[in-house]
């Protein structure tokens, strides 16, 4: 299993990014995946999940209405847009996933929000 994250950066608040996350070795359309971040001296937190199928979506509330998680099965890649991008969501943004029992995480890619 490999999930390999992409497409952080530096941005000014009220700009966007969007973070890619690419799975291989594993049945990819099978699987919920879920994007989460951590900031400095803060615990991990859950940001956004995506059903196998896309067909079901949920947020943190700090994020509803300004991030959306998409996924494309043809590409085996889950997507994470971030518009509105606050100070506060500087953080190392993570993409995971869950196979039988175990967790699978990328290394992270980190996104700053700073003028």
């Amino acid at each position: 299993v490999q999930l390999v994250e992409s497409g952080g950066g530096l941005v000014q608040p009220g700009g966007s990014l969007r973070l890619s996350c690419a799975a291989s070795g594993f049945a990819f359309s099978r699987y919920t995946m879920s994007w989460y971040r951590q900031a400095p001296g803060k615990e991990r937190e859950l940001v956004a999940v995506i059903t196998s199928g896309g067909g079901s979506t949920n947020y943190a509330n700090s994020v509803k209405g300004r991030f959306t998680i998409s996924r494309d099965n043809a590409k085996n890649t889950v997507y994470l847009q971030m518009n509105s991008l606050k100070p506060e969501d500087t953080a190392v943004y993570y993409c995971k996933t869950v196979i039988l029992g175990p967790s699978y995480w990328g290394q992270g890619t980190q996104v700053t929000v700073s003028s």
